[in-house]
């Protein structure tokens, strides 16, 4: 960020900071804007070395190969297809029950 500034937009910002707080408190002033740098500096490390940390902890996922998700799904569609006809046929004969034999009709009138 501060790689872009030349020389004379250096001299021009000490120039307005001279004439703004004045030649007196002038060392104040940058006294106590390099303790606030070092403070934001110190602050922005301690955030970025938790991210690091934290990045550290996680355990990256395994990586399945593509044959063993293709393993997975067949395994997992035969498994589905065979419990839908297991149910299918179990509830054909709930659905249906068997007719019940009619009484055989003598003829009594001998």
């Amino acid at each position: 960020m501060f790689g872009s500034i030349g020389p004379w937009e250096l001299i021009l910002i000490l120039a307005v900071a001279l004439i703004v707080v004045g030649p007196g408190k002038l060392p104040e002033a940058a006294k106590s804007m390099g303790k606030a740098a070092r403070e934001f500096k110190k602050a922005t490390s301690g955030v970025q070395q938790q991210i690091v940390d934290a990045m550290k902890e996680e355990p990256a996922a395994p990586v399945i190969s593509a044959e063993k998700v293709h393993e997975t799904s067949q395994a997992s569609n035969s498994d589905f297809v065979a419990q839908i006809v297991q149910n299918d046929s179990s509830a054909a004969g709930d659905a249906a029950p068997e007719p019940a034999e009619e009484p055989v009709k003598t003829d009594n009138a001998n």
